[in-house]
């Protein structure tokens, strides 16, 4: 039977608040005050949503964002408690007596997906988080906590999001079995907050490097899995435009990515120089995209004929990083720069011989990184401790092919050193808004710290920046 909508159904209304809608009464409640707060004091038009909006101060529409976002997370998660009993009730044990066959629907996951409208890898996704995180039954009829408590939690709480949740449980539930319980409790707990305060981009950075602390010796494995599901489809269309899809594990990307993003890079640093004597005769209006299809077609005519190397790849190198006990004894894990998926320390020492080998602990004595007012650009050694940092922009994340060594303190205003406890690394837009709206930055040597201007906090309570922010720190997973 073909299923594609449920009929809806009258319910009749419950006697009093139940304890599981409290929190969504609550936040409809606050919806409610805060869209009213938002509206001019006098003058209102009455009208339609969008004619409410477009009358909301700036200050009163973030605030009816907050509250809708926050009533969202409440109905997730009820709604994933919601779609893991109808899974439990669908279970292959009910038979065709089952809760989804009797409904007409195939399994429970088709039918989460008509009742929300959403796709089948949706309604997949709320059930294994409400099954991740709903109270469990023992043999004598006892309610026990969940796999997952600290997500239950928060999830509940509404302080972290659906996706976030799913992050989480699912690398616990692959990496748990192969790790201490008490371990795998700790980093559940740093998971959680560190979900309550990145976006899930950053978040899903800190689950990878989790997972690799987690279970080291499953690594190596995943890298032999990655490489094997590695592929590269051609076809042409009716149009004559060739489709090229590619799925690459982390070592054959390194290089690919690398040398692709070296040619956008130098071609957008061109599009932006200021300097109009060796500005461009013609505007470079091309997108991103185009300009990545372009450099992918000139590596390609590169290596077909020219005999020199194209100018931006003459400094490129593929960066591993990884700690000097890892690379001694063999055990871990080492990162690659632009990519976030973690590699095995076999995989490591394999590309070193291609690509430049940079130990996690630099500043050796054959690394001038303090250079004080001697130069005013940052050396490749110092840009490379940097990078080690801050992973990227310290700011916002942004892949470290797309960012650039600043001075804190400025070199000619503030007569600032070229030294690593002064330098940042920041993408374009971070490093013109921060020094637009007088943010301050404090640099350490593992972390850096941004301290809102009071018009943005009166407070001025800092925030942590650079690879700190989502890198679980080693202590915390291997007490």
């Amino acid at each position: 039977m073909e299923e594609t909508s449920r009929p809806a159904q009258a319910v009749p209304a419950a006697p009093a608040a139940l304890h599981a809608l409290a929190a969504l009464e609550r936040g409809v409640a606050g919806l409610r005050e805060a869209w009213a707060g938002a509206m001019p004091p006098f003058g209102a038009s009455l009208g339609s949503a969008q004619l409410d909006l477009e009358q909301m101060s700036d200050s009163g529409l973030i605030r009816v964002t907050d509250a809708l976002a926050k009533t969202r997370r409440d109905i997730d998660a009820v709604l994933a408690r919601v779609a893991a009993e109808v899974a439990r009730r669908s279970g292959p044990e009910f038979g065709e007596t089952g809760l989804a066959k009797a409904q007409g629907f195939h399994n429970p996951t088709r039918l989460i997906a008509a009742s929300t409208g959403a796709s089948r890898t949706d309604a997949q996704r709320l059930i294994a988080v409400g099954t991740a995180t709903a109270e469990r039954q023992t043999f004598s009829g006892e309610r026990a906590p969940s796999r997952h408590p600290h997500v239950a939690t928060a999830l509940a709480a509404a302080v972290i999001g659906l996706d976030a949740a799913s992050a989480i449980t699912s690398m616990l539930d692959r990496a748990s079995a192969r790790a201490d319980a008490s371990r795998v409790d700790v980093v559940e707990a740093a998971l959680v907050e560190l979900a309550r305060q990145v976006p899930l981009e950053t978040l899903l950075r800190g689950v990878r490097e989790a997972e690799a602390r987690l279970d080291p010796d499953g690594v190596e494995p995943r890298d032999d899995e990655l490489r094997s599901e590695r592929s590269l489809t051609m076809r042409e269309d009716r149009h004559g435009v060739v489709h090229l899809v590619a799925r690459l594990d982390p070592e054959s990307a390194a290089p690919v990515k690398a040398a692709i993003e070296a040619l956008v890079s130098d071609a957008l640093r061109r599009r932006q120089a200021g300097d109009v004597d060796h500005a461009p005769v013609l505007d470079d209006t091309r997108s991103i995209p185009q300009i990545q299809a372009d450099a992918l077609a000139a590596l390609a005519r590169h290596t077909l004929g020219c005999s020199q190397t194209l100018t931006p790849l003459a400094k490129t190198t593929v960066v591993v990083r990884v700690d000097l006990d890892t690379l001694q004894s063999g055990l871990g894990h080492a990162r690659i720069d632009g990519l976030d998926q973690p590699v095995s320390a076999s995989t490591a020492r394999r590309m070193a011989a291609d690509a430049e080998l940079i130990p996690a602990v630099l500043g050796g004595e054959s690394l001038p990184l303090d250079l004080g007012r001697q130069v005013r650009l940052f050396t490749r050694a110092q840009r490379l401790a940097l990078g080690e940092r801050d992973g990227g922009c310290a700011s916002c994340g942004q892949n470290i092919a797309y960012v650039e060594a600043h001075h804190i303190r400025w070199w000619e205003r503030d007569a600032g050193p070229t030294n690593l406890s002064n330098g940042v690394m920041l993408c374009s837009f971070c490093h013109h808004r921060i020094h637009r709206d007088g943010w301050s930055i404090d640099a350490r040597p593992s972390e850096v710290w941004f301290i809102p201007p009071p018009h943005i906090d009166p407070d001025q309570v800092p925030r942590l920046g650079g690879r700190a922010r989502f890198e679980l720190r080693h202590d915390r997973v291997t007490r």
